[in-house]
């Protein structure tokens, strides 16, 4: 499954329709990064950029134009191939296929880059730049989206430079009915991985070996790998949110608290599930992992237009503080955030945490994580079970076929052991 052109081209022409005349956008690329020695991390293309055109490839710019009369313009620019180059990290596109994958006519090798905007930016021109809003987060690496805000401040420094941020995140917010399509072929492949791990997790495996499974399971059914690096957390592990070493030994008698997503094509799938090592819940277990899936199945009905993330936390803590009184986990001294230290939703798309923020009201087609969890450290237990969720009246759950009740994951495992 692929974006067509026309996807790329909607997404231009909606974010030209909300600039303003007599303005000019850049995009560029991201940087690419030394890992050691004569090699660079994997290359993944700015979010905005590639929601624009489509184009994965390094180095590569987009400027769109609106003059004073309302006319649009659009440039890519692109690498010129090189055959020394080519020798070295494979082919490169050419002109014709930036052309077939983003529907601009206009593509233009680097070196003209330059040129074009002392062509178009005349003094009174708005200059859209995202400069340090380059991520959807805050990042403190130093990134030529700011060095070249700098530049253009200094070559034009009578003209008002602005962040098209708000823009851009309008746009990205609601996903279309192609990006919901995308999301869930994303949904599939994990749901897939998630099955092949159910059939084969068993005690004194290494938590990489459950993660090995994961991946070759992502590449085999054509994802572009992890969206994020994978939790793979057994035993007391699970009580480090962000815990990614998975070197441990899986005990017979622990929990394996599992947090993964594929990617396809630049599109987040965000699955969390967890699951007995031995393919048996514990009476403990099974009293405090249904306590969480019942108040997860509550929550994915706030997903709804009108309400906020701030209302589904506000929500689900006081749902997990009257639950966890109820069972004596908590008494009148401690702060809920002691079993649950986490928010229950963030945005997904293009990026696994996508544009957004919690008072933000949902609108029918925004799509959110919704992944409830409860941690007990001197129990050496950690659950969170974590669905997608599209926001509609009702909720449309991506992933309602991935199994999640104590019967079908007993099951899935019984032959394990």
């Amino acid at each position: 499954m692929d974006f067509t052109s026309a996807f790329f081209a909607k997404n231009r022409l909606n974010l030209l329709q909300k600039m303003k005349v007599n303005s000019v956008m850049i995009l560029l690329s991201n940087n690419q990064y030394p890992k050691n020695g004569d090699q660079q991390f994997a290359f993944r293309q700015q979010s905005d950029l590639y929601y624009l055109t489509g184009i994965t490839q390094e180095k590569t710019s987009l400027i769109l134009y609106k003059n004073k009369k309302g006319d649009v313009f659009e440039y890519i620019f692109i690498l010129k191939p090189d055959l020394r180059l080519e020798t070295w990290e494979g082919k490169k596109l050419n002109k014709i296929e930036v052309e077939t994958v983003s529907g601009i006519n206009q593509v233009l090798w680097n070196s003209s880059f330059d040129r074009k905007i002392f062509d178009l930016v005349k003094v009174d021109t708005l200059i859209y730049l995202l400069g340090e809003d380059a991520f959807s987060q805050t990042t403190n690496l130093n990134l030529k989206h700011s060095s070249f805000e700098k530049k253009l401040e200094n070559r034009f420094p009578n003209n008002k430079i602005e962040s098209p941020r708000q823009i851009l995140n309008q746009l990205r917010l609601i996903k279309s009915d192609e990006e919901i399509a995308m999301m869930q072929e994303a949904v599939d492949i994990t749901n897939e991985a998630y099955k092949k791990v159910l059939s084969t997790v068993r005690p004194n495996q290494k938590e990489y070996e459950v993660e090995a499974e994961i991946f070759y399971n992502f590449r085999r059914l054509g994802a572009n790998g992890h969206a994020y690096d994978p939790i793979v957390a057994s035993g007391i592990n699970a009580c480090s949110l962000h815990y990614i070493k998975n070197n441990s030994l899986l005990k017979n008698g622990d929990l394996l608290l599992m947090d993964f997503g594929a990617d396809y094509n630049y599109y987040a799938a965000d699955l969390s599930r967890t699951i007995p090592v031995n393919g048996k819940f514990s009476s403990r277990q099974k009293e405090l992992y249904q306590l969480v899936l019942e108040i997860q199945k509550k929550a994915i009905l706030l997903f709804v237009p009108g309400n906020t993330i701030k209302i589904v936390n506000k929500k689900v803590n006081q749902w997990m503080k009257k639950e966890l009184k109820e069972i004596g986990l908590l008494n009148k001294e401690e702060e809920l955030q002691k079993y649950y230290p986490h928010g229950t939703s963030h945005f997904l798309g293009i990026d696994v945490h996508d544009v957004g923020n919690i008072e933000i009201p949902f609108e029918k087609g925004m799509v959110l994580t919704c992944e409830p969890g409860l941690y007990v450290e001197n129990e050496a237990l950690g659950i969170r079970i974590e669905n997608d969720i599209v926001v509609g009246e009702p909720p449309l759950d991506l992933m309602s076929k991935t199994i999640r009740n104590i019967d079908e994951i007993e099951k899935a495992m019984e032959k394990n052991v």
